[in-house]
């Protein structure tokens, strides 16, 4: 089976490509190849891996890479600009976002055209396609985009749909929460601040949070979001009814829940080391989540962390 990884040098596609070197299992079936893209990887590849360094948003160099490679089993398409970024530079988002996901879903039309089997595509959506949402949001709460990120993702996933139905790929969407804990660099992303309060508590130092204690978010620890998409390449799209896009389950807490969760497992002050600067911008982008259902996704076999203090551990662990 060949797997390819689009961002696998990033901070959730490497723990992805970590769990699927060759001789691995995914949905019952050997890892024989395993393809990575990204701008630039650290260090060599090992045997049956492939790394393919280059911009997604150069097209020529795009089509390039897929067709020096053999057919294409499993897809995950994890490269993105993301939302501050994406806001900066509608440009440079546009051909990622957009224009390299649509020459993905291509290869597999062209695939299919050659005799060969559709591949799986997993596309990693956001929850930033809800945008402003409703008092509850569940497997029909409608999608209201606020910034060009959510957009192209919502788009994204319309033609995941779309050249499935065609019978092009067996498309997967699943809409990621905030996934913690992000090293500490400098990535674009407005949600950041989540991954550096749960870091600076934990090692004991001071730490300005953006919003009000009672703000409430969505997020979800790194291992489990990597667990979701390796079920997503597997899973029966039928038990789903059918749905191929879906909200991945995750935790909905308050930043005070976390600040006590992570004073809890790492045994620091928390509370007395947090200082809440409320930025306006901030909270109603990131601090203002509703309860959340996804029945279709936990009928399908999608599983969040346990309770908070999972998420913080393993937040930390591989943080």
């Amino acid at each position: 089976m060949h797997v390819l990884i689009t961002g696998a040098a990033g901070f959730l596609g490497s723990a992805l490509a970590l769990r699927l070197s060759p001789g691995s299992m995914l949905g019952g079936r050997a890892v024989d190849q395993l393809t990575l893209m990204d701008l630039a990887f650290d260090g060599q590849a090992s045997d049956g891996v492939r790394h393919c360094a280059g911009d997604m948003g150069d097209a020529a160099w795009l089509c390039a890479a897929l067709n020096a490679g053999p057919p294409i089993d499993v897809l995950f398409h994890l490269a993105s600009i993301p939302g501050g970024t994406a806001e900066q530079n509608y440009l440079l988002a546009r051909r990622v976002n957009l224009e390299a996901t649509q020459t993905l879903l291509e290869h597999g039309q062209q695939q299919v055209a050659s005799g060969q089997a559709a591949p799986v595509f997993v596309f990693a959506s956001s929850i930033a396609v809800f945008g402003q949402m409703s008092a509850v949001v569940d497997d029909d709460a409608p999608t209201r985009p606020q910034m060009t990120y959510g957009t192209q993702k919502r788009i994204g996933e319309l033609w995941v749909e779309d050249f499935s139905r065609r019978g092009w790929v067996d498309g997967r969407a699943v809409r990621i929460p905030g996934v913690l804990a992000r090293p500490p660099a400098r990535t674009g992303q407005l949600s950041a601040f989540l991954s550096d309060l749960i870091r600076e508590l934990a090692a004991g130092r001071d730490f300005t949070c953006p919003t009000t204690p009672g703000a409430t978010t969505w997020a979800s620890s790194l291992p489990c979001v990597v667990e979701q998409l390796l079920h997503a390449a597997s899973f029966d799209v039928a038990a789903s009814d059918g749905h191929r896009t879906l909200t991945l389950p995750t935790l909905r807490f308050a930043m005070a829940e976390l600040v006590h969760a992570v004073g809890r497992v790492y045994a620091t002050p928390a509370t007395d080391l947090v200082c809440w600067a409320p930025d306006a911008r901030i909270e109603s982008l990131f601090g203002r989540f509703p309860p959340l259902v996804t029945p279709r996704a936990e009928a399908a076999g999608f599983r969040p962390d346990s309770d908070l203090d999972t998420l913080v551990r393993q937040a930390v662990a591989l943080g």
